[in-house]
């Protein structure tokens, strides 16, 4: 193996010749001591997958050949996204999403002599480009979800978008609707299966699980045995056979760790026991809402009504139509810079024990995350647990002054960021040039030594006459995403 920018083998290196930056070039013990051993680990290794192939359900040939004819069609999208999400990995990840579709719906067309492509709706389609490619590839559909996004003005009459919430009841059946689709669906992803099995013995569906939601609330793990994820891809799969399908399982090529997806096409019992079917799932359902987890807790959006018409979905609310952050950035900014200032200084009063040096920079002690929650008081707690993460995120956010691994807390050392092997490496998302010197250095107001490095090489200001103003954010240029050719507008 050849690591290095004059081609010479990594064993043959000394740790003289070996130039090291810490970023584009790794150091030399990582790569002797961490990088080979590893190598050498996964070359012998035999690991079995918790889940099937990569699209093992259909013809990976023309899933190749579909996928790089609409990646090249749908390009310009990635220059016109209005939204704050990634373009990059979202525009081609619904385009993979789209290819796959595609093909099994030419296969199941093929095995069944159909000549009509096959309808759709797409629950919780978010910014609607996997409605938008499909309906310009020929299938009629529509896609609803909670909110309007920006980019739905963009797509133009052929792509039907809906703005409304849904739940799971008798009013949000698709009775003449082919195939019903969730593309992380999130708290609709357990009932799609459902809505599917009740709209008609003809309808089929598509899911792509993403975060962990049963029928009412958060999913509760069972077992430990697997992962949590593969422990969710089973749950669904079981509420997917309760409903009478007989469902399959396979891995998308999509940039994403949340790839496997579940498919229902055929039922596993006669058109004639639909009664029977229905008062078994009725029973499943209304088993699991009684075990299930608590309600979401999150205040319910204007326009996300908690209706259900018909009771099957009782216990479910859907989300609140304006999305709020709750990843601790919104909370006040005297109530975070508190909790840093006191988790900070009990930190720099916890000297280790082999600190004899007195005039040595203080780099403090650590603690539990646990022991730091029991130092707060119960006002604050409760603040924190209405966030996504709680403390343990907040402390993360203000990775400034903290370091969190493997639960501990304690004070970030930036001196140990360049050293030789250390551990205390700097965080994975570096300031970039422009944002340097934008907010003030924590250690230089607040530890009673100052900051341990010097003003020109800290990435923080010194007082106020080295701080600089924030660029100001960076707009996005709004335009309008070409129409498809005529030829391509099929049947929607």
């Amino acid at each position: 193996m050849v690591i290095c920018r004059s081609s010479v083998s990594v064993s043959a290196l000394q740790p003289d010749d070996w130039f090291s930056d810490g970023v584009v070039y790794p150091k030399f013990p990582w790569l002797t001591g961490v990088l080979l051993p590893k190598l050498a680990q996964w070359s012998i290794e035999t690991r079995q997958s918790e889940f099937k192939s990569t699209l093992s359900l259909i013809p990976v040939e023309k899933y190749s050949c579909m996928y790089q004819r609409l990646k090249e069609k749908y390009k310009e999208m990635v220059k016109v996204w209005p939204e704050v999400t990634d373009p990059e990995k979202f525009v081609y990840e619904d385009v993979a999403i789209a290819t796959y579709l595609l093909v099994l719906w030419e296969e199941e067309r093929a095995e069944k002599g159909l000549t009509a492509k096959q309808s759709f709706v797409d629950l919780g389609c978010g910014n609607g480009l996997l409605v938008h490619i499909l309906s310009n590839e020929g299938h009629p559909g529509k896609g609803i979800d909670v909110r309007k996004r920006k980019i739905w003005d963009m797509y133009g009459v052929q792509t039907r978008l809906e703005e409304r919430a849904i739940t799971p009841s008798d009013s949000f059946l698709f009775p003449d609707t082919d195939w019903l689709i969730g593309n992380h669906s999130d708290e609709l992803t357990p009932w799609i299966p459902v809505i599917a099995s009740r709209s008609s013995y003809a309808c089929r569906f598509f899911v792509l699980p993403c975060c962990f939601y049963d029928f009412c609330g958060k999913y509760q793990r069972r077992q430990c045995r697997k992962s949590q994820y593969k422990e969710y891809i089973d749950f669904i799969s079981e509420v997917s056979t309760a409903c009478g399908f007989s469902v399959e399982e396979d891995c998308l090529r999509i940039p994403s760790t949340k790839r496997v997806c579940l498919i229902g096409k055929t039922r596993n019992y006669e058109p004639s026991g639909e009664a029977q079917e229905d008062e078994r799932r009725t029973q499943y359902i209304q088993a699991r809402l009684s075990r299930s987890a608590a309600p979401l807790g999150e205040p319910r959006g204007e326009g996300a009504p908690a209706e259900t018409g018909g009771g099957w979905g009782e216990g479910f609310q859907p989300r609140e139509k304006i999305q709020i952050t709750r990843n601790c950035a919104s909370l006040p900014r005297n109530f975070i810079d508190g909790v840093v200032l006191r988790v900070g200084r009990t930190l720099l009063g916890l000297n280790p024990e082999d600190a004899h040096d007195k005039d040595a920079w203080n780099p403090g002690g650590s603690l539990s995350v646990r022991e730091v929650a029991e130092m707060l008081d119960k006002e604050t707690l409760q603040t924190l647990k209405k966030e996504c993460g709680g403390l343990q995120t907040l402390l993360k956010n203000n990775h400034q002054v903290f370091r969190v691994e493997k639960g501990r807390v304690q004070i970030r050392d930036w001196r140990a960021a360049g050293a030789e092997g250390g551990s205390c490496a700097p965080p994975k998302r570096r300031p970039v040039e422009s944002m340097e010197k934008t907010r003030p250095c924590w250690f230089h107001t607040h530890h009673p030594q100052g900051c341990p490095l010097p003003s020109e090489r800290c990435l923080f200001a010194h007082g106020p006459h080295d701080l600089r103003p924030a660029p100001p954010p960076r707009k996005r240029h709004k335009s309008q995403i070409p129409p498809a050719a005529p030829e391509d507008h099929g049947k929607a």
